[in-house]
């Protein structure tokens, strides 16, 4: 599955009508983002039952600015609408693929739990 692009229109629809939504954070002038870039479009094809996004952050600031996004390239990872991940730094292909894994088996009742307990 392709890429989809992200803005605040269309974010809250995409990531409330997905169990699984990666988000790569990125810029046009960000050598870095750009580098990860084919590897983030290989392990999408890899998972067309997870929905792979990006948001160009020069574009959607907004979107930035609301997830405190201060390094980039950032990796987000959402489960039924909880952020279960996110981090800063391009990955390598191996790395991503087990990061796709672990969050496709995470147990999200014990995720729920534990925010509940925390709150």
């Amino acid at each position: 599955m392709a890429t989809i692009e992200l803005t605040a229109d269309n974010f809250e629809e995409v990531v409330t009508g997905s169990s699984t939504v990666f988000i790569d954070f990125w810029a046009p002038w960000c050598a870095p983002c750009l580098s990860f870039a084919p590897t983030y479009e290989a392990v999408a094809e890899e998972y067309p039952d997870v929905v792979f996004a990006k948001v160009n952050t020069e574009e959607q600031q907004e979107l930035a600015t609301h997830f405190q996004i201060r390094s980039i390239p950032t990796l987000m990872i959402f489960r039924d609408q909880i952020i279960i991940f996110s981090q800063a730094g391009a990955l390598p292909k191996v790395q991503l693929q087990e990061i796709v894994q672990k969050a496709q088996t995470l147990d999200m009742d014990k995720v729920r739990a534990e925010i509940a307990k925390q709150a």
